[in-house]
């Protein structure tokens, strides 16, 4: 195995190339995402600005949290804009349908917008997804509204930022792609299978809807969060690996304010 594989899970951060912050349990990374969401918007509120996020379904464990702290203070989020990073699409290139179990608009409206304080909660054309009939469409509102303040998410199996699945392109060229339509990795099915369906690998969609790597590299702030046994080795490989089109979060090494939250769980040993 790579040397970074076998780095102590107390030493995870020094000489890393992508910063980390060790947590202890989930709740611990899962508040640490959640008071930043409400601390952004809290500072940006009381000096009349908007605020631009860009955020998973993956993970989701921050969405309760930010839920109660934004009702417990009141903490209005009339001038927030979400872009959710993806989608799942049908064979014939649609979304899936917002009561399917998959769909990340269903869970965005039954975990979170359902959930806020109706005099709190963004109106709906501020919460955005990317639309499979024009991928360019969120591209362009986020960069009217002067690009994303931060991009909150995860790290897939193939270490891929929402569904940017891993190219043998230059990482320049990478860096740059849009949001568009593609085929899901077959490893990243895979993955995502096991959690969501029980390993009902058949039945798990092909094709999605992604935002792109300018968008989620472009933003001013990258909180990404791992939390799981395979990320063990996702996240040494992500903070201590080649920056390579291969393996997409490599390429936050570059970003000016990264930081990836660890947990207990993900900082042990991959062996």
């Amino acid at each position: 195995m790579r040397d970074y594989y076998s780095i102590a899970p107390g030493d995870l951060g020094k000489d890393a190339k992508l910063p980390i912050l060790l947590t202890g349990d989930s709740g611990e990374a899962f508040y640490e995402l959640a008071r930043e969401m409400a601390g952004m918007i809290r500072d940006h509120n009381s000096r009349g600005e908007r605020t631009v996020f860009i955020v998973p379904v993956g993970p989701v464990g921050q969405y309760p949290i930010f839920v109660r702290l934004v009702n417990e203070e009141g903490l209005s989020l009339k001038n927030c804009w979400f872009f959710n990073m993806d989608e799942y699409l049908t064979d014939a290139g649609e979304w899936i349908p917002m009561d399917d179990p998959l769909s990340f608009r269903g869970f965005m409206d039954r975990v979170v917008y359902s959930r806020i304080r109706p005099e709190l909660v963004m109106p709906q054309e501020q919460r955005v997804f990317p639309d499979p009939r024009d991928p360019g469409r969120s591209d362009r509102l986020l960069e009217e509204l002067g690009g994303a303040d931060a991009c909150f998410g995860g790290i897939g199996i193939t270490g891929h930022l929402a569904f940017n699945e891993p190219q043998d392109i230059p990482p320049e060229e990478f860096a740059q792609l849009p949001t568009r339509v593609l085929d899901i990795a077959p490893e990243t099915r895979a993955t995502n299978c096991v959690g969501d369906l029980g390993g009902a690998l058949e039945d798990m969609p092909k094709r999605c809807v992604t935002i792109g790597m300018k968008q989620i590299l472009g933003a001013k702030k990258l909180r990404l969060a791992v939390f799981r046994d395979w990320h063990r080795a996702v996240c040494r490989r992500a903070a201590y690996g080649e920056i390579t089109s291969r393996f997409p979060v490599t390429l936050a090494q570059n970003h000016p304010d990264a930081l990836l939250i660890v947990n207990g769980v993900a900082a042990q040993l991959p062996r």
